[in-house]
């Protein structure tokens, strides 16, 4: 990891001009290369399960997956283009091993290091059992998935990666202010989501 250089912008557009335009294979694994710390990251919050090793490797086919269909011209900055494929291939595998994915949620942090988890829900009336938190964590994601797209990239950003406010700004060209109100906002839409399933959570 601390072998891998961070692309400037210049030397990535070239790069991405070489592996699109030429079929450039020296260019497209640079750039492969260059962005699994990505891979990394997204697999911090399995760190401690068994998978973990399973976890990164399907993480690294996701990330080979969105170098093959990123189209740089878009205007989208690739990690944002690709975290959403490296986590889709990373749950999928959990799946279907029938491991659960909600260390997840327990990884979900914002920049003051708070759990996204308790800024959603009360969690001291949570129970501790192993399907309860799977239940919950499926919940979560279907309420994220449910966000308008800006909101939800802002709450994955900010909580599933450890993203601080301004890096999000300048990745979405948005003001720091924007990136606030689109986490208060998004945050909020999945309170009201949540709270019909965590009413009856706790009348269980």
């Amino acid at each position: 990891m601390k072998k891998i250089e961070i692309l400037s912008p210049e030397e990535e557009a070239r790069l991405w001009e070489a592996c699109k335009t030429r079929g450039d294979e020296r260019a497209r694994a640079k750039l492969i290369q260059s962005y699994q710390p990505l891979v990394f990251k997204q697999a911090t919050p399995y760190r401690g399960s068994e998978h973990v090793m399973d976890v990164i490797q399907e993480g690294t086919v996701g990330l080979i997956e969105a170098v093959e269909s990123f189209d740089p011209t878009r205007g989208v900055a690739f990690s944002l283009f690709a975290v959403h494929r490296i986590r889709g291939r990373m749950k999928d595998f959990l799946k279907k091993e029938g491991a659960s994915d909600a260390p997840c949620i327990d990884g979900m942090m914002d920049a003051e290091g708070v759990p996204m988890r308790e800024r959603i829900v009360d969690t001291s009336a949570l129970p501790d059992e192993q399907a309860e938190q799977n239940v919950l964590a499926a919940r979560l994601r279907e309420a994220m998935a449910r966000l308008p797209q800006k909101e939800r990239i802002v709450l994955e950003e900010v909580y599933f990666s450890g993203g601080g406010i301004d890096g999000v700004a300048d990745e979405l060209h948005l003001s720091a202010s924007r990136i606030y109100r689109l986490q208060k906002t998004g945050i909020r839409r999945i309170r009201g989501m949540m709270a019909r399933f965590m009413q009856h959570w706790h009348e269980k």
